[in-house]
């Protein structure tokens, strides 16, 4: 199961991606963290919710591999593409739309589609070996620049984006995109200790603050990540993401925040 839930005392609930070996989802997987988020928001007695990871990292994004398959009877030839594509927007979109605040525990890496949920997130923490990158224009992609933009200022964004470089936990912390940055040992007793304080607050005002936060953005993120996606699909439509796509998988490219994958918005 790439996805599992548990529920805490005060109404917290956690949303756990699991997908070993480094938490890159395909399809099917974004569209079951969609809903996990959306059905432990939906409960009435749900007061704050945490979003965090098994294994070696936060999340690598997009499983490239079912990116480059060949596609089965019945398939189009960009099936894959616009099945992920679809499941990232429903994921990250669930992150932001959560009626809760969600709280982001990040450790290891997170990139690509990972950026894109923690982006979206309401309170960040990382661990002291967290990192968030975006490794898509080494995918022949483009994507989640909307949710960089909320962690980092925007010219280093643009410098991340161009370049594929990331950003560290401390780097962040010192922008104020992350709330503390802890050893891992310790990150999810520190979300559960920022969740509880959340929930010890009014359910009522705290439902209608996450409302009216969200009404008062300056950006809508999901209109402005489906923009990005409209350069991906031009990017597949000349080739060169394939191409890029199939060097990643020929060298085994499995190194998480240089050659991980593209995501929803990037690929």
């Amino acid at each position: 199961m790439a996805i599992w839930v548990a529920r805490q005392e005060l109404g917290i609930a956690e949303v756990v991606i699991d997908a070993p070996p480094v938490n890159a989802l395909d399809a099917s997987g974004w569209f079951e963290l969609a809903r996990a988020l959306n059905a432990q928001g939906s409960e009435p007695s749900t007061r704050v919710l945490i979003l965090r990871a098994e294994g070696r990292g936060f999340c690598a994004g997009v499983d490239i591999k079912e990116m480059q398959r060949p596609p089965r009877d019945g398939e189009g030839a960009f099936d894959a593409l616009i099945g992920v594509n679809a499941g990232c927007a429903a994921a990250f979109s669930a992150v932001y739309d959560c009626p809760v605040p969600v709280i982001a525990a990040v450790h290891g890496f997170c990139v690509g589609g990972g950026v894109g949920l923690v982006g979206n997130a309401d309170i960040v923490l990382a661990s002291h070996d967290a990192y968030v990158g975006l490794p898509e224009v080494d995918r022949g992609a483009l994507g989640a620049a909307t949710h960089l933009a909320r962690l980092v200022p925007q010219q280093r964004m643009r410098h991340m984006v161009y370049t594929a470089q990331r950003a560290t936990a401390a780097e962040l912390h010192g922008y104020g995109s992350v709330l503390a940055v802890v050893d891992r040992d310790k990150l999810r007793d520190t979300a559960l200790e920022v969740a509880a304080s959340v929930a010890a607050k009014d359910a009522v005002v705290i439902r209608a603050a996450k409302q009216s936060l969200n009404g008062i953005d300056p950006v809508d993120v999901k209109r402005s990540y489906r923009y990005e996606q409209g350069f991906t699909f031009e990017l597949n439509l000349t080739g060169v993401s394939d191409r890029l796509r199939d060097d990643f998988v020929r060298g085994n490219g499995a190194v998480p925040g240089r050659n991980s994958a593209p995501q929803g918005e990037g690929t």
